[in-house]
């Protein structure tokens, strides 16, 4: 789904950000989506009554902040899904980072993890939020362990792999879930977020292409009552309130 031309970049500062995502410079065209510096952080601004706050990615504060202090450690679902337990801390691959709250979760318990993310304006938002979290000190040791890459791992993620020097243990997926428009899903950041990413047709073939990566298991979010993604059948299920794990081991961590 090509949504960039929707998105314009604000004010000369950004004028290299455009030129390398091939965005407009000023919103003066009528662009849906706006690029701008908001408080020190590059913000995705719309609408807010059609999609609330401006989108920042913020590794150092809020949410982030509250997860990393509280979340739970190893404890929690994602952590226990991709195997970090028993002494063991996998090398991760997040073919979908989007906003890149779960990469930064496991790397907060130490595991090293190469987000790849196939929307460039996302992958702007990323990038900024990797260099503010360079410059805290709370922050600074857990985004060494963060890569960034951008493509589409559905088409390219073995050489996107390649090139990042990352021999992956684990591969995570959280492919973009189909939704009704009264699913709880459709909230204004989420409706933003699709606005810009779609839905993820080609979610069997992603899994297709995380199993040929990873060497030791593939690990895929999912809703906790949408089925598996067509293709074989997950051999393990870790379930949460909203949302499950399904496992695709190939051999063991241990």
């Amino acid at each position: 789904m090509d949504t960039e031309c929707r998105v314009a970049v604000e004010g000369d500062v950004l004028a290299p950000l455009a030129q390398r995502m091939g965005l407009t410079l000023d919103a003066a065209g009528g662009a849906e989506l706006i690029l701008r510096h908001v408080d020190g952080a590059l913000a995705l601004c719309g609408d807010q009554k059609r999609y609330g706050k401006p989108l920042v990615v913020d590794f150092v504060s809020g949410r982030a902040a509250h997860r990393r202090r509280f979340g739970g450690g190893r404890g929690q679902l994602i952590a226990r899904a991709c195997g970090l337990g028993g002494g063991v801390t996998p090398s991760v691959v997040d073919a979908t980072a989007g906003l890149g709250r779960d990469a930064f979760v496991l790397a907060s318990l130490g595991a090293r993890v190469l987000m790849i993310e196939r929307v460039a304006v996302i992958h702007a938002l990323l990038e900024d939020a990797l260099i503010r979290a360079r410059n805290d000190a709370e922050t600074a040791d857990i985004v060494q362990r963060l890569a960034l890459a951008h493509g589409d791992a559905t088409r390219h993620l073995a050489a996107l792999v390649a090139d990042s020097g990352v021999a992956p243990q684990v591969v995570h997926l959280d492919p973009m879930f189909p939704h009704r428009e009264k699913s709880a899903l459709v909230k204004k950041e989420m409706r933003l977020f699709r606005l810009l990413a779609g839905d993820d047709d080609d979610a069997p073939r992603l899994l297709e292409a995380a199993l040929d990566v990873a060497t030791h298991r593939v690990v895929v979010k999912r809703p906790r009552k949408a089925p598996p993604i067509a293709g074989p059948a997950p051999r393990h299920v870790i379930e949460g309130k909203t949302s499950r794990y399904d496992l695709y081991v190939h051999r063991s961590l241990a």
